[in-house]
């Protein structure tokens, strides 16, 4: 981004920085609850770019009052400064870095929950195996974050492994964290049941889905199918003889939702009802990227669920990521939970992909 369009931007955001801070003001004043939340909101979203912004602005007067010593008389006073300057134009330079990524345009989904979705993939037992896997490494991570996880569908087969686990992980901008997460990952290791020693490639995909809002998606009740049934357990074998569970039918997209694992024919419809509107949620939002990325060429790579994103290989203790080129030898400690240099490399790629497309705009437009 250029110097000039970029000064351009600051000098907006400053501008609606302090708006908003009059408006917070008048708004407690006239006593509008509406209008003070809706303001402060506004407000503690912009302050982090204000604040690097604010810290850019001292640096550049350091940096000015520093050139004024480097050309001064004094040999010894003009050394110090010489070098000073080389340090404060350095952290100028990472502050204009910061503040290029705080004025990337934020993906309106960050803040949101989670549905997250594993299914087994190629590989019989040893896939399902691997879903479980998948399931606790995603779920201890979300401990040490303070999230909330609850299951909200679970189908396990006779061996203990998973065919398919819906699960809702709630917290503080969950969504921003783990949606890089979605599509097929693959496991090579050697199957406990192996005794020959030979490595076995299984597969697992994984679905992030925001959590959708009944706001978000209207739902007519006459596009729906909803039938019930007496849920059962692995094998078959019946849980309870009341039609408690229930299976809702979306006639417009054929999607379907079971949902068993409550006693309650009420809880199992409101828990189905939730997947499949982050369901209907998630094919809209793919369909408005789609657009965008035709009409902007702004795509930074889809994370689609069909491309093979990350690859666990057990045999080298290490866990590639396909799409960013990394590769990191600590697989146990990552299947633990222990994946924040993971996402903050793929959060890093990502943004500077979004910066190239930003730029080719701007280069564009121009």
């Amino acid at each position: 981004m250029g110097d000039g369009l970029l000064f351009e931007k600051l000098r907006t955001v400053e501008s609606r920085y302090e708006s908003l801070v009059g408006r917070i003001s008048d708004a407690a004043v006239q006593a509008d609850p509406a209008e003070y939340r809706a303001s402060t909101k506004a407000l503690a979203e912009l302050q982090p770019l204000v604040d690097k912004v604010r810290e850019h602005q001292a640096v550049e007067r350091e940096i000015g009052e520093t050139r004024e010593l480097a050309g001064g008389d004094d040999v010894e006073l003009r050394n110090l400064a010489e070098q000073e300057l080389q340090e404060l134009e350095a952290r100028r330079a990472a502050l204009l870095a910061e503040i290029e990524i705080l004025l990337l345009p934020r993906d309106p989904n960050d803040d949101r929950n989670v549905v997250l979705e594993i299914r087994a993939g190629t590989g019989g037992d040893e896939a399902g195996l691997f879903a479980g896997d998948l399931f606790r490494m995603y779920s201890r991570f979300s401990e040490g974050q303070g999230w909330r996880v609850e299951v909200l569908s679970l189908n396990e087969t006779g061996v203990g492994a998973v065919k398919e686990i819906v699960t809702l992980i709630e917290g503080n901008r969950v969504y921003s964290r783990l949606k890089y997460e979605s599509g097929v990952h693959r496991v090579q290791r050697v199957p406990a049941t192996e005794a020959s020693g030979r490595i076995h490639t299984s597969t697992a995909t994984v679905a992030v889905l925001p959590e959708a809002e009944e706001v978000d998606v209207r739902i007519d009740p006459k596009d729906l199918r909803i039938d019930t049934f007496c849920s059962s357990g692995p094998g078959g074998q019946s849980v309870n003889t009341t039609y408690s569970a229930v299976r809702i039918t979306h006639i417009p997209t054929g999607l379907v939702v079971s949902q068993q694992d409550e006693k309650s024919q009420i809880k199992n419809k409101a828990k189905a009802m939730k997947v499949l509107r982050s369901r209907l949620y998630e094919i809209e939002r793919q369909r408005q990227q789609d657009e965008i990325a035709q009409d902007r060429r702004t795509q930074v790579g889809s994370g689609g669920r069909s491309e093979k994103i990350r690859t666990y290989n057990f045999p080298q203790n290490r866990i590639t990521d396909h799409r960013i080129g990394a590769t990191f030898h600590r697989l146990a400690a990552m299947l633990d939970g222990d994946l924040d240099e993971l996402i903050g490399s793929l959060t890093t790629y990502y943004q500077a992909e979004q910066l190239k497309s930003a730029e080719g705009l701007d280069g564009d437009a121009g």
